[in-house]
C-alpha cells in the first residue's frame, strides 16, 4: 500500500481492485517515510535527456539506456498528475516548483513537499483518492504469504490476518496479481526502512518460479542517523544539497579526497566512505551548522524533530551517522510495461527490477520508478 501500489490502483480505474495491506492504508510503507522528494527535470534549463544521462552514470554500467530514457521522460507529466491529486509541492512566489539538488544530479531537479516531508505528504494525498474511489476496496490488517499458480499462469493469492484470528491462509482469486510489497532493508541490522518488509514479496514470487534480477543490489544511504533508534531516522540527501559536510571526530572533511564531487558523490561512494570511517573508530557527521544553521528547523522538520528524539541539537551539534540499508535496486524481473515471467504477474515500485537503477540508484528516482510503472 505504498506508492506505486496506491498510484496504480487509482489509474486501474475502472477495473475494480482489491488493495491488500498489511498496516492501515499507508502506514509501514518505505515511501510514507521517504524525505528527499521525487527527482523530475522541471527546470527550463533541465532536459529528461540529462537526467537520463545522470541516471545511467550512476548506475555502475549496468543501467537499462531505454528504460531511463522513457521514465525521465515521463517524470514532468506525473508531478503534475500528482499535483492535481492534491499532493502540496513546495512551491515560489511565482507558483514554480522548488528544486533540490541532490548527490550525482547534475542539476536541481528534486521537486519536494515542506522540505523533508515527500512521502508522507504524497502519501496522504494519495490515500485521500484511494479511499473515496469507487472501483478501489482496501483490505488492511492482512498479509500475502503464496501466489496461486496453476498452468503456468498467476491466478490469485493467498492471505493470511497479520495477528490472531485465521488459523490458515484463504485464497484470494484474480485476472491479475500486482506486487507492490517493498524492498528487503529489515533483514539488515541497521536500516532506513519499516522493519516489516524483509523481502517476502520477492521471496513470495521466486518460490512462484518468477525470474529474479539483481537481487544482491542493495542500497546503502550514506546518513542515516547513528543515534540508536531502529529503524535508522534518516538525514536527507538534500541537507548536502544545501552545503552540509561530513566530517569526522577530527573535525576533517573526508569526501573531499575521496571523489571529486565530494559529498554530492554517487550514493555508493559516500557510503562507503562513511562506512570506512566508522569501522576506523572516526566517528562520521554531518555538519549541518554553518551552510543550514537555525533554518534547519523550518526547512527540515523530520531531521529536527529525529534530533530531538535523540537528543541531539542540529544548529549546535554535527548528526553522527552511519550507512544504512535503504533500496533495493534488484527484485522481480520485469518488462517495459511492468509484467514479469509469469503470466498474470506484475511487478511496481521497489519489489520490482525494472532496469531503471542499475547497480546504484540516483537518489530520488525511486518514487518516479514506483510512479511511472
Amino acid at each position: 500500500a505504498g506508492l506505486a501500489a496506491q498510484y496504480a490502483a487509482l489509474k486501474l480505474a475502472p477495473r475494480p481492485v482489491l488493495m491488500l495491506s498489511p498496516e492501515p492504508l499507508g502506514e509501514g510503507a518505505s515511501s510514507s517515510w521517504a524525505q528527499g522528494g521525487v527527482a523530475a527535470a522541471m527546470d527550463p534549463t533541465d532536459s529528461p535527456n540529462a537526467h537520463a544521462r545522470d541516471t545511467v552514470l550512476a548506475g555502475a554500467g549496468t543501467v537499462d539506456r531505454n528504460v531511463a530514457q522513457s521514465v525521465t521522460a515521463e517524470a514532468c507529466a506525473h508531478i503534475l498528475d500528482l499535483t492535481g491529486l492534491g499532493a502540496p509541492f513546495d512551491r515560489t512566489a511565482e507558483g514554480t516548483y522548488v528544486l533540490s539538488r541532490e548527490a550525482a544530479h547534475s542539476s536541481a531537479r528534486v521537486v519536494r513537499v515542506l522540505g523533508d516531508q515527500a512521502g508522507a505528504e504524497i502519501m496522504r494525498a494519495l490515500a485521500v483518492q484511494v479511499l473515496k474511489a469507487d472501483h478501489i476496496q482496501v483490505l488492511d490488517g492482512v498479509m500475502a504469504t503464496r501466489l496461486e499458480v496453476s498452468g503456468g499462469r498467476v491466478i490469485g493469492v493467498a492471505v493470511a490476518q497479520c495477528s490472531g484470528g485465521l488459523s490458515k491462509s484463504i485464497a484470494l482469486r484474480g485476472p491479475a496479481v500486482l506486487l507492490a510489497g517493498g524492498g528487503s532493508g529489515g533483514l539488515f541490522a541497521l536500516t532506513t526502512n519499516p522493519p516489516r518488509i524483509r523481502g517476502q514479496v520477492i521471496g513470495m514470487a521466486a518460490r512462484a518460479g518468477a525470474q529474479i534480477a539483481d537481487a544482491e543490489f542493495v542500497q546503502f544511504h550514506p546518513t542515516a542517523m547513528a543515534c540508536g533508534l531502529d529503524p535508522a531516522p534518516l538525514a536527507t540527501e538534500a541537507l548536502r544539497g544545501e552545503g552540509a559536510t561530513l566530517i569526522n571526530r577530527h573535525g576533517e572533511r573526508f569526501m573531499r579526497g575521496a571523489h571529486p564531487d565530494a559529498e554530492l558523490a554517487p550514493r555508493d561512494i559516500v557510503a562507503r566512505a562513511v562506512y570506512a570511517q566508522t569501522q576506523a573508530g572516526l566517528q562520521p557527521a554531518l555538519d549541518t551548522r554553518t551552510a543550514i544553521g537555525a533554518k534547519i528547523l523550518t526547512d527540515f522538520p523530520a531531521v529536527t524533530q529525529a534530533c530531538r528524539l535523540a537528543g541531539l541539537d542540529p544548529v549546535t551539534q554535527p548528526i553522527p551517522v552511519a550507512a544504512a540499508a535503504h533500496y533495493h535496486m534488484g527484485g522481480v524481473a520485469t518488462d517495459m510495461t511492468g509484467q514479469s515471467s509469469l503470466a498474470g504477474l506484475w511487478a511496481c515500485g521497489e519489489v520490482a527490477s525494472t532496469g531503471l537503477h542499475g547497480a546504484n540508484r540516483l537518489a530520488s528516482n525511486g518514487l518516479l520508478e514506483a510512479l511511472v510503472y
